[in-house]
């Protein structure tokens, strides 16, 4: 079984992602954190996000095990992504990376910008998860005070509109749901009851699809 689980910067997509691979016993990959790999990649030798060329490179040669850096938790990470995964070539590069982690048995939970519609759309579940840019600039405010570090939650608010906007309107895999997701809006939802209509949902679909 694929799950697909796509949502906005902050939605809450990666946590939710978390729990329901350990609920159903699925591997679970975060996407993000391979466009987050490019862009460290790049700030960290000094080179322009903007250069394509590198990012793909970066891209073509990126090691798994670079993905538990705690450096591309970071908000530079964050904002760096945003800007390599407009590139296509960028997107070409981790899209058979992600397509051979979902093909391998049993199956994946994975959380992204366009896995519901590009990366896994024969996907038996899919997910599209929000919240209004408020709550999430709240929501990532505490996630970053409690790792220590210096926030300002204006900023995060614009910085979270600012990557809603450049993912949206990108030509290349712009977020939005696929047109047989489920929207689950967690404005209102604390994690546990997020979780509770994340897995309502999967086990409805899962089950038309015995």
């Amino acid at each position: 079984m694929i799950i697909a689980i796509d949502g906005p910067a902050a939605s809450g997509k990666g946590t939710l992602a978390r729990r329901i691979a350990a609920a159903y016993g699925l591997p679970h990959l975060d996407s993000g954190l391979l466009y987050r790999a490019v862009a460290w990649s790049l700030i960290a030798r000094g080179v322009a996000l903007e250069d394509a060329g590198q990012a793909e490179a970066a891209a073509r040669g990126l090691d798994a095990a670079a993905l538990g850096d705690p450096a591309l938790r970071s908000e530079a990470a964050g904002a760096g992504a945003s800007v390599v995964s407009a590139y296509p070539p960028v997107r070409a590069a981790l899209l058979d990376f992600q397509r051979q982690f979902a093909a391998t048995p049993p199956g994946a939970v994975i959380d992204g910008r366009d896995i519901g519609t590009v990366i896994c759309p024969q996907a038996e579940v899919k997910i599209f998860v929000t919240a209004s840019p408020e709550e999430r600039a709240r929501r990532r405010t505490r996630e970053l005070l409690g790792r220590g570090e210096a926030v300002d939650e204006a900023a995060i608010l614009a910085d979270i509109r600012a990557r809603d906007e450049r993912d949206m309107n990108r030509s290349a895999a712009p977020l939005k749901p696929a047109a047989d997701a489920a929207l689950l809006d967690t404005t209102a939802l604390d994690a546990d009851a997020a979780f509770a209509a994340a897995a309502a949902i999967v086990d409805a679909r899962a089950l038309k699809t015995v």
